[in-house]
């Protein structure tokens, strides 16, 4: 019986957020206070779980997302990611193409969140296209996967971020271990794949082509190298010197605080601030407009991490872990296997990534609890999973569609095949790094 509420309470929250066209914060609320019911808690146990799971998740996530969307809008606004590119371009030529926008959406997408970044990337991608005549899916995929794959697998962006804090990982091993997953996924899905859609006959629309910066309005390339991947040069420093430094030693507080994501992207933002903003003749009036905006672009985000986060607690409460567990050991499914199956059909339901990942670790974190999994390894199994086949129930279908004036048929052979790639690899990069982790062991 509980297998079968809890099966009801996922296809509710489909159905609500799908049919009924319901807010996915509101969704969740809806479903998690009856679950929480016929499972057996009292309304006073409920209400507890809601508010402790809304608290509890929202504490550990709120400061990493926040000040990562603070820090991709100003690098956005401040054309560091448009330098960017410029010096990538110039550094692998125009015969390597693919491979250069591929490694630019790799490195910008690491401070931007998804929507910023697709934004961002559209005018570099169709200025490219343009000046050497190419093909704009053969152009434009190859970056488009790479700010797929992160959006997925690394934090800062929040679903990653949000399971790193769900399932108790390590945010520095979760890093790196996405890191080894997403470059084969990125390059399968991305310049390989892309090479099969070079005749693909694609007219990006002139109006939604955006006038790049001038070079003289451009930050200098040091600066928005440094400033935009501060957050990753500083973890990976503290991170090393945490690795041969003994563990008791004087500065392991200090290195502790450090290495705190939430204090990583504050640091990362007081600098850019300045590097990135008044530097280069912003106000500190703008450049707080600016980050402003992109509290309210992630304000949804974090309602609907809340609202996972209450759902989950109300299943740790309600005893269901034992009921699940049990469940997953009849079905035979290795649990990372499982935790990728169930956020991919939750993402081809609902079509929102972010929503797949979230819904699939609130229903797996019970079991984490009577499995050996590897947390960091459970967060990039769901977010390998929450990629999976994006199609007409996701705005990032309809964004890439109509950005590169493509048909429906065409937008699902490239865009929605992509995807597919992406969190298909991303499970088998998953399961190879297990068995090499558990062979190590």
């Amino acid at each position: 019986m509980t297998l079968l509420i809890i099966v009801l309470a996922v296809l509710a929250l489909i159905i609500l957020s799908t049919w009924g066209k319901v807010n996915a914060f509101l969704a969740f609320l809806l479903v998690t206070i009856p679950a929480g019911l016929a499972l057996g808690l009292a309304p006073g146990q409920v209400l507890a779980a809601v508010q402790k799971g809304l608290g509890d998740t929202l504490g550990s996530v709120v400061l990493v997302v926040v000040l990562g969307a603070m820090l991709g809008k100003l690098v956005a606004e401040s054309g560091a990611a448009q330098r960017i590119a410029a010096v990538l371009m110039g550094a692998f030529g125009a015969k390597n193409i693919q491979w250069t926008m591929m490694v630019t959406g790799f490195i910008i997408g690491i401070p931007l969140f998804y929507n910023v970044g697709f934004l961002l990337v559209i005018p570099l991608i169709f200025s490219v296209v343009y000046q050497y005549r190419l093909p704009a899916v053969y152009v434009g995929l190859p970056m488009l996967a790479s700010l797929s794959v992160l959006h997925g697998f690394l934090p800062p962006h929040p679903a990653p971020t949000a399971l790193v804090a769900l399932f108790h990982a390590n945010v520095g091993l979760t890093f790196g271990y996405g890191l080894l997953v997403a470059v084969p996924a990125v390059v399968l899905a991305g310049p390989l794949y892309a090479r099969t859609l070079r005749g693909m006959v694609s007219a990006p629309l002139a109006g939604f082509v955006s006038a790049a910066k001038a070079e003289t309005a451009l930050p200098g390339t040091r600066n928005s190298f440094l400033s935009s991947l501060l957050p990753v040069l500083v973890l990976a420093a503290v991170l090393g010197l945490q690795a041969v430094l003994p563990p008791g030693g004087p500065l392991a507080p200090a290195l502790a605080f450090l290495a705190d994501p939430g204090v990583v992207m504050l640091l990362s933002v007081g600098v850019a601030t300045f590097s990135l903003g008044l530097r280069q003749g912003k106000s500190m009036a703008a450049v707080m407009e600016t980050y402003g905006e992109a509290i309210r672009d992630v304000a949804p985000l974090l309602l609907i991490i809340g609202g996972a986060g209450a759902l989950k607690e109300v299943l740790v409460e309600s005893g269901a872990g034992l009921a699940i567990a049990a469940g997953l050991h009849d079905t035979g499914l290795p649990p990372l296997v499982l935790g990728w199956l169930l956020a991919g059909l939750i993402r081809v339901c609902l079509g929102s990534a972010t929503v797949a990942g979230l819904t699939a670790a609130g229903v797996m974190l019970p079991t984490m609890a009577h499995s050996a999994v590897n947390p960091n390894l459970m967060v990039l199994a769901i977010g390998a999973g929450s990629l999976l086949f994006s199609h007409v129930n996701d705005s990032g279908f309809w964004l890439f569609k109509q950005y590169f004036n493509l048909s429906v048929r065409d937008t699902l052979r490239s865009w929605s095949a992509m995807e597919t790639i992406v969190s298909v690899v991303g499970l088998l990069g998953v399961l190879l790094l297990n068995w090499v982790l558990l062979l190590a062991q």
